[in-house]
């Protein structure tokens, strides 16, 4: 999967400025395997890489910034499947996010990324935003289904993605244990199953102000001009985009 995300990094394809990237992701992805996340220094990647300490300073800001665009680099070589039927996409994209963390380095860079947005905000929106961009991009699967008849128009395709994705993030982080074939299957076959009973269909979230006028309240608004029904839903903030699958 492919995204235009460059953040931390803030790099562009080709030139000098790819280059100089690629070269100090490299190294900290084979300074992970060797030492891991606590042994992990700019200037040890700034040797390894041949780069200027001060420009992974200036570029990343922190090794929170370097592991956060080695995680955005790696994963968007995780293909998004195209089979012709959902079940076959869900059972397909499960086996590559199992070949994906099935090395070890890829379960510690994971582990590594959330352990780093518990304490920098930049990684914590790094982790939010490269988690929102690849449910959004692995929607389109369900949408392809939505469209071919096999889903109801309602399903949510972030929903299911996290659904999916959930088991495998709960394995590596909480169970510490390896993903496998085995987990991909049973994943795969779960969603399948939630999804054709109902279980990812959108909810009615929509604010009071913008139903149409016969599903308001008569007199609902009094004098003063608040609304009896409560506080729009714009009011609060919330976040669609967590990472939990």
């Amino acid at each position: 999967m492919t995204t235009a995300h460059h953040a931390p990094g803030e790099t562009r394809p080709g030139g000098r400025t790819a280059r100089t990237r690629q070269a100090v992701l490299t190294a900290v992805f084979e300074e992970l395997g060797e030492v891991g996340f606590a042994g992990l220094t700019m200037e040890r990647v700034a040797q390894r890489s041949g780069i200027h300490v001060a420009t992974l300073y200036r570029r990343w800001r922190c090794t929170e910034g370097l592991v956060c665009d080695l995680l955005t680099d790696l994963s968007s070589d995780v293909p998004l499947p195209d089979s012709g039927t959902l079940p076959g996409d869900l059972r397909a994209l499960a086996l590559s996010i199992t070949a994906f963390y099935g090395e070890a380095r890829m379960s510690r860079l994971i582990e590594a990324v959330v352990s780093a947005a518990a304490r920098d905000s930049q990684a914590a929106t790094v982790l939010r935003t490269f988690f929102g961009e690849r449910l959004a991009l692995a929607g389109r699967m369900v949408q392809r289904a939505v469209d071919r008849g096999e889903l109801p128009v309602d399903t949510d395709p972030e929903k299911v993605m996290a659904a999916l994705g959930a088991p495998f993030y709960y394995r590596i982080l909480i169970a510490r244990r390896p993903v496998d074939r085995d987990l991909a299957e049973s994943a795969a076959t779960a969603v399948w199953a939630a999804v054709q009973a109902g279980a990812y269909v959108r909810t009615d979230d929509t604010p009071e102000n913008d139903k149409p006028e016969n599903d308001k309240p008569e007199n609902s608004t009094p004098e003063n001009g608040t609304p009896e029904y409560g506080t729009p839903h714009n009011g609060t903030p919330h976040n669609d985009t967590s990472p939990g699958g």
